[in-house]
């Protein structure tokens, strides 16, 4: 096994080499600028702060390490996870509206008439599945309607970038020297940068269920039922000999004690555009550094006849999208999701991050060939898997692939309050709410492991994965966006914030990102108007302006 691990590791000097060269540009003397608000990170959420901030009166710089605006909303992220969509409001559904306006016109359909895709819905007043590019360029038309300054490919200097000084941020300096000065800063990165150099206070993995009296945090076995090996796969190199070593992608080690709190993160993937159509369509090629015995504990579990061998479950998460594509997600025990490989990414170092980027590209690139090409895989499977190939007319600049790994989860925020599973089902009150999410509490696959079944037999078993419904939309506290006071008085976290792990898991969704990206926008402006720190906002006055913009703060079911 280790010598099918090394070889994976490192074949991809090539690809690995470019993302270096992305992320470490050379330190020189930059740029002075200056803002009232400066959002760090051009992501759903940052360009929604970004808007908020302009449209309140304020000047606003938007800054990051992205190329692309939008980050997973452009990124292949297309098939929205909303929950109920009644509580989407404000610029989010502005965002989905601006969409939909998009695909009432013909000629938004070049391989499919609109009629012939199901979820375009002539009467609905907003569109929640699109494709990525078209996510894209409303982005940047926002921006440019609101003349918003945007500085592209901005690396935040993580050793002493970051200058606070009575507990507030004075100034930023990215990699390239530029210098960012602000009177609030709102951190809307995945990772969680600005919060976690400015010094304030953060986690990452699980908690135990045992710290905020929940019931689906920490190491989750009996929950893991949903994305799972439903056949028993041997997980040997030599099968039934466990000296032999462990199959690629198995950790060696037990799963700890259920509902203890550990290090893991949740799985990420790539959410790839795919498309059936000739003409649009880019055959999956072999990766340099492929290796199919990567892929061994999936063809084994082909060979035991689950039901996952069957194209109709297969392609369950191939969901389609306009002009005949697909968002595509990860679907059972062995999929697109690259579980274990993604620990060390929340807090690790920019080139860390590349290395484990370039990592899951290869995985997942392989995973496409093996499905395509390898002959263990069910004929019925290949030969539908031969008729896709990534959508030619997406991501032009990054070979067909997303330029956004689905970071699901990386730091979080501590703060004086911390959303956690009581309060998304209403055991808890929330106070203070500034928006509202819906989605199921949703942890994937954080670990796979070796265990042994009812019948004595050594199988492979994944970890981790909740899917719970809360029972319902459930408010969002502002006392979850900002830190401590005494840590940092000018800053706001909309995407990292003050959360539990399981919390985390429902509050992740694109739409809610951009609501709680409006909503630290508004606080902002506040903040800056009344010359105070962001914990000291009058919530009765920011509740009053967040409803005058159209987000929702409440809900109840009708009869």
């Amino acid at each position: 096994m280790e010598t099918h691990s090394m070889k994976f590791k490192t074949c991809f000097s090539g690809a690995f080499i470019a993302l270096m060269l992305a992320v470490t540009p050379m330190k020189g003397m930059g740029e002075t600028y200056e803002a009232d608000v400066i959002v760090y990170g051009p992501n759903s959420a940052g360009v929604a702060a970004a808007v908020q901030a302009i449209r309140m009166g304020n000047t606003v710089i938007l800054v990051g390490p992205d190329k692309h605006l939008g980050g997973l909303t452009a990124g292949g992220l297309v098939w929205t996870d909303s929950g109920r969509k009644e509580v989407v409001g404000g610029f989010a559904r502005e965002f989905y509206r601006r969409l939909k306006d998009y695909y009432d016109q013909p000629e938004a359909w070049k391989f499919q008439k609109p009629e012939e895709y199901e979820r375009y819905r002539p009467e609905d007043d907003a569109m929640w599945v699109f494709e990525p590019h078209v996510a894209e360029r409303e982005y940047e038309k926002l921006i440019a309607e609101n003349d918003i300054p945007v500085h592209r490919e901005r690396w935040l200097d993580r050793k002493d970038g970051v200058v606070v000084r009575d507990g507030a941020i004075q100034s930023i300096r990215m990699l390239n020297g530029d210098v960012y000065e602000g009177k609030i800063f709102i951190d809307a990165t995945y990772e969680g940068d600005l919060m976690a150099e400015a010094g304030v206070s953060f986690t990452v993995g699980r908690e135990s269920n045992s710290m905020y009296g929940e019931t689906l945090n920490g190491v989750q076995t009996e929950n893991a039922t949903k994305h799972q090996f439903k056949t028993p796969v041997d997980p040997y190199v030599v099968p039934g000999d466990s000296s032999s070593g462990l199959l690629p992608r198995i950790h060696d080690g037990g799963p700890g004690e259920e509902g203890e709190g550990d290090h893991r993160v949740q799985a990420y993937c790539f959410r790839m555009s795919l498309t059936q159509v000739p003409e649009n369509r880019v055959p999956f090629e072999e990766p340099e550094g492929y290796d199919p015995m990567q892929y061994e504990l999936l063809a084994r579990y082909f060979a035991t006849g689950s039901e996952f061998s069957e194209p109709e479950d297969f392609f369950k998460k191939y969901d389609p999208v306009p002009n005949d594509k697909t968002d595509t997600n990860n679907r059972g025990g062995f999929s697109t999701d690259n579980i274990g490989m993604n620990y060390d990414y929340p807090e690790g170092s920019y080139e860390r991050r590349a290395e484990i980027i370039a990592e899951h590209e290869l995985y997942q690139k392989g995973l496409m060939y093996f499905l395509a090409n390898d002959p263990r895989v069910p004929e019925a499977i290949q030969s539908e898997m031969k008729e896709y190939g990534l959508s030619k007319d997406e991501f032009l600049d990054n070979d067909h692939w997303p330029h956004q790994i689905y970071v699901r989860e990386a730091r979080r925020m501590v703060s004086d309050f911390v959303m956690t599973e009581p309060h998304l089902t209403g055991v808890k009150p929330t106070p203070k709410p500034i928006g509202m999410g819906s989605y199921n509490m949703d942890s994937h696959n954080v670990q796979r492991y070796v265990a042994i079944d009812e019948q004595g037999r050594h199988v492979a078993k994944n970890e981790g994965d909740i899917q719970e419904n809360p029972g319902g939309p459930y408010p969002i506290s502002y006392e979850a966006i900002v830190p401590k006071k005494r840590e940092c008085k000018n800053l706001l976290v909309p995407v990292c914030l003050s959360s539990s792990h399981i919390a985390y898991g429902s509050i992740r969704m694109e739409p809610v990102f951009m609501i709680l990206g409006q909503s630290a926008a508004t606080a902002a402006s506040m903040a800056i108007e009344k010359d105070i720190p962001v914990q000291d906002v009058d919530y009765s006055k920011l509740r009053e302006r967040l409803l005058a913009d159209g987000q929702v703060l409440e809900w109840e079911a009708k009869e």
